[in-house]
């Protein structure tokens, strides 16, 4: 499966909107790999993001995956780390309302807590670190970073997770107010994902 003309990748995720995204990004980059997801493999159970780093359990997932499906397995983990909140929620971002929470209650919460919190004190940052894992467990790494701020209220329909309440200052737009095709030309996860072509070469001479 790891052959250099047309390895198989496994998106390491269910998430319907995470891999819209990530299959835009890397069409982008003329990678020549077969796509799959975790829905390719129903049978697979959810691996635990217990690591206290995104790194940790961008890698977790990668390693995870490629052992188990003896594909070359790509994994990310995002967060949204608020300098006012002293970095929260960060790793956590995902499950900042609780365990069953959604996207929407994410947002309240964070709204909720930065109410009293001034513009000049809103400044936040968007990161996305990306693993590359082989079945004989190599990982590459690649990172993406992006400043905002957090917006008063929710603005825009478009995108998923915190998109309608971080807010870009040169595009004077939140993710969400931005059409897909621009978010996912200057987002965490694209400049992230932007790397995964020199990564995937790196990996394929490692086997």
């Amino acid at each position: 499966m790891l052959s250099s003309k047309r390895p198989s990748l496994v998106l390491a995720t269910h998430n319907r909107h995470k891999v819209s995204e990530i299959r835009s990004i890397l069409k982008k980059s003329r990678l020549r790999v077969r796509l799959m997801t975790l829905d390719d493999f129903p049978t697979m159970k959810p691996v635990v993001e217990d690591k206290p780093t995104l790194e940790g359990n961008a890698a977790k997932k990668a390693l995870s995956v490629a052992k188990k499906t003896a594909c070359l397995a790509l994994a990310d983990d995002t967060g949204l780390f608020v300098k006012a909140l002293k970095g929260k929620p960060g790793v956590y971002s995902a499950r900042f309302a609780g365990p069953q929470c959604n996207y929407a209650d994410n947002c309240r919460k964070l709204l909720k807590l930065m109410k009293n919190v001034p513009s000049a004190r809103r400044s936040a940052s968007f990161q996305t670190v990306a693993a590359l894992a082989t079945p004989k467990g190599k990982v590459f790494m690649a990172k993406g970073s992006v400043a905002g701020k957090i917006t008063v209220d929710q603005r825009g329909k478009n995108g998923f997770g915190y998109d309608p309440v971080f807010f870009i200052s040169s595009r004077k737009q939140t993710y969400a107010e931005m059409p897909a095709r621009l978010k996912n030309k200057i987002s965490h996860r694209a400049l992230a994902f932007s790397k995964i072509a020199g990564l995937l070469r790196r990996a394929l001479r490692s086997t």
